[in-house]
């Protein structure tokens, strides 16, 4: 599963040996990357370069396989593709420096401003740039919203016979909850949100969501299993909180008769990803070239067949992938983030309040 938590990011040994590289990443950039290259150009130039590498973006998030099998199939263009979290995201573009292996990631939307501030990435709009919408991009390109996704329940059915439609209800449970790793996962981090508006709180104000989790992590709730698609199968999850996308495409392949998939009717939180293009990307037109893709109306597309919501509204859905989504009438509780700036700043707070205040109640 995307996000999936690793010990370490880079050995000594792998250091050692991109610091030996006799030719950067960022002297190939400066050679072959252009502000004022048409699409035309891009293209040309992403062919020579014959492949991207992405971060994050694994086959199974979004249906990420659908974008990467087309963008082989036009243009030839081979993918590779290292599955972490948003944080691990940006620590390898940032440890890598000029030496960088990747080419592209796909990190929640707290991770694209801090990107920006420590000056990692490369801006590239894309022929798309008026659909989307002025909260979900950087002014100059830097990132921009691919999807969204809405914080909710996943629920085994075979576990848990009361299914919880709310917060409320779920904190009045005798079940296991799986958050996922809080001090790095963008998911986790956006269910304790969606917990805090639930309850009162807003992107100024997460303490209402630490103190819903403290409470559950005294009564001994607060599962340690990981919320993958082995373990959820496996009944090892009771409750599993999950964007939206990825709970509907678990259910779906292992089974819609023993899962339901809910939008907490007290609140909930729409949010989304984008796509970081690496300032020393070593394919960095393949890069641009990926973005344009997935913002096409083809790329729209492919993640909505992945059960994420395409960022542009104008794409016209075929009838056979809009079936697979929840309906529009279960999201009357969601709104999307109100001020990306206030949740930025919360969002690096927010590691350290969750070890000190829910996780030293985990009962072990």
């Amino acid at each position: 599963m995307k996000k999936k938590l690793v010990s370490s990011l880079l050995g000594v040994s792998v250091m050692a040996i991109l610091v030996g590289c006799s030719t950067s990443s960022k002297d190939n950039n400066e050679s072959t990357v252009s502000n004022d290259d048409s699409l035309e150009t891009i293209i040309e130039k992403a062919k020579k370069e014959g492949e991207v590498a992405s971060v994050g973006m694994p086959d199974t998030w979004a249906n990420w396989v659908g974008t990467w099998e087309d963008i082989k199939e036009e243009y030839g263009i081979s993918h590779k593709d290292t599955d972490m979290s948003s944080a691990e995201e940006l620590a390898k573009f940032e440890s890598e420096g000029k030496n960088g292996t990747a080419d592209i990631g796909d990190v929640g939307i707290s991770f694209g401003p801090l990107a920006v501030s420590k000056d990692l990435t490369l801006p590239y709009k894309t022929s798309y740039w008026d659909d989307v919408p002025d909260w979900a991009k950087d002014k100059d390109g830097h990132w921009l919203l691919s999807y969204t996704g809405t914080i909710s329940f996943m629920v085994d059915t075979d576990n848990v016979k009361d299914v919880p439609t709310s917060w409320e209800d779920l904190k009045n449970g005798d079940y296991q909850i799986a958050v996922g790793d809080v001090t790095k996962a963008n998911q986790a981090q956006f269910a304790v949100l969606s917990a805090a508006m639930a309850n009162g709180g807003d992107e100024k104000d997460i303490q209402p969501g630490l103190e819903y989790f403290k409470e559950i992590a005294k009564q001994g709730r607060i599962s340690s299993v990981d919320a993958s698609l082995a373990n959820i199968e496996k009944g090892e999850i009771d409750v599993a909180i999950l964007w939206d996308f990825n709970a509907l495409n678990y259910r779906d392949s292992i089974g819609k008769d023993r899962f339901e998939v809910k939008i907490p009717t007290d609140g909930s939180v729409i949010s989304g990803y984008t796509t970081l293009i690496n300032k020393n990307a070593p394919h960095p037109n393949a890069a641009k070239l990926a973005r344009e893709y997935i913002l096409s109306d083809e790329g729209q597309v492919n993640l909505a067949k992945g059960y994420a919501r395409p960022i542009r509204s104008d794409v016209k859905l075929p009838e056979e992938v809009a079936s697979k989504l929840l309906k529009d009438e279960e999201y009357k509780s969601a709104i999307p983030v109100k001020s990306n700036e206030d949740w930025d700043k919360t969002a690096l707070e927010l590691p350290e309040k969750w070890q000190s205040e829910v996780l030293v109640n985990v009962k072990k």
